[in-house]
């Protein structure tokens, strides 16, 4: 009954493609050597073009540039210098676009690409700018296909893997699902790939929560094609999931995955929790922007903010990690380096340091009148 509610709220949906599905890994070839296959791309595109008919508006993200890359450039080590993955990268990602093309084509489907680095989504107008360029393609039945722009992206300026893109995406285009096509079933209670004699991994059906037992749950992917493994799209799921989007995690080497999915078939992992998203701009905040720091507050301002919705003090700051400028977001944990939210910092970490534990009239005597009587103001706070 979940999924079939689901359903029925659905206008638009975000598809992720990881590398293991679109790869020729069933070649006889190693994971590394394993190039694009053009059969599971055309396999895809008549999917999508099935659920497109349908009604629905579908955003595509797709992992396999730097796949396509290496098969191309004849790298197949697993060493390859950042350079390098970035050339893989450049040539693999016209070859990955002209496949899908070619692919819709037939199916008398316009694509676009999109590609994205953390610089266009952590600047706010920049973010607004994707999200309208993404909404007028589709407003003329244009699929946008998306990726991360690896051939120019250093680690500082990267998302990180197109799990947490896809999450991201679904967010910025107010999607109401996003499917993950993976190359496993889903998340199971425990690593399936582990035997132990007269135990069976059990693959759980529905997620309501990601607590600490969750990802702890999720393991990391020993696929040498792929950038992240369950955990990634456990913590994809998260973000999805506050922000109001339920999240499936499925076998995208099932044939039949999707067809199954829109007929509501109980296949993979779903993750809703069924409650309200947070407003665009925490979200964005909390789930987008990368934090530059860290502030530990004591146990006082942890009350205030976690009961009281209260900004945060300066008075119940206890120590500031990490070097950052003002307008920059942080993470805030209490004492016991538990999380309890992120915001956006009215302070820089120089006068942090200076301040830290100090009341109002403290600090108006040191600083002078253009200080800020909050740390991270109430509206700039988003407390998990």
């Amino acid at each position: 009954m979940i999924r079939q509610d689901i359903l029925k709220n659905i206008k638009r949906v975000v598809i992720k493609i990881g590398s293991s599905v679109i790869s020729n890994k069933d070649k006889g070839r190693s994971a590394l050597e394993c190039g694009l296959s053009k059969d599971w791309v055309r396999h895809y595109a008549r999917q999508i073009k099935l659920i497109q008919d349908k009604g629905y508006d579908v955003v595509l993200v797709s992992s396999g540039a730097i796949m396509a890359g290496r098969e191309r450039l004849g790298l197949s080590r697993a060493d390859l210098s950042i350079p390098e993955k970035q050339a893989c990268a450049a040539i693999g990602q016209s070859f990955l676009m002209h496949t899908y093309e070619k692919a819709f084509e037939k199916k008398d489907i316009k694509v676009a690409q999109i590609l994205l680095s953390h610089d266009d989504l952590g600047n706010r107008r920049r973010y607004l700018n994707a999200k309208h360029t993404i909404e007028a393609l589709l407003e003329r039945n244009v699929i946008p296909i998306i990726n991360e722009n690896d051939s120019v992206t250093v680690e500082e300026i990267k998302i990180g893997d197109n799990d947490t893109l896809s999450a991201t995406v679904a967010c910025l285009v107010d999607a109401q699902l996003l499917i993950i096509l993976s190359d496993v079933e889903g998340l199971f209670n425990r690593d399936p790939s582990i035997k132990i004699k007269g135990e069976k991994a059990e693959l759980l059906s529905h997620v309501a929560r990601v607590n600490d037992e969750i990802e702890r749950t999720a393991g990391k992917s020993n696929n040498k094609l792929t950038v992240g493994g369950m955990y990634t799209k456990v913590i994809a799921a998260k973000k999805t999931m506050s922000f109001g989007i339920p999240t499936l995690v499925v076998n995208g080497l099932d044939e039949k995955v999707l067809e199954n999915i829109f007929s509501a078939k109980d296949v993979g992992t779903l993750f809703w929790s069924g409650k309200g998203k947070i407003r665009d701009r925490k979200h964005w905040i909390a789930h987008t922007l990368k934090p530059a720091g860290t502030l530990v507050v004591d146990a006082g301002a942890r009350k205030a903010l976690v009961e009281r919705g209260k900004s945060l003090l300066p008075a119940g700051l206890v120590k500031i990690k990490g070097e950052f400028e003002f307008g920059k977001a942080v993470i805030i944990v209490d004492e016991e380096g538990k999380e309890i939210g992120r915001g956006l910092v009215n302070y820089n970490s120089r006068d942090l340091l200076q301040i830290k534990g100090m009341k109002t009239p403290a600090i108006k005597k040191l600083i002078g009148k253009s200080f800020y009587e909050e740390v991270i103001h109430r509206d700039d706070l988003v407390i998990f």
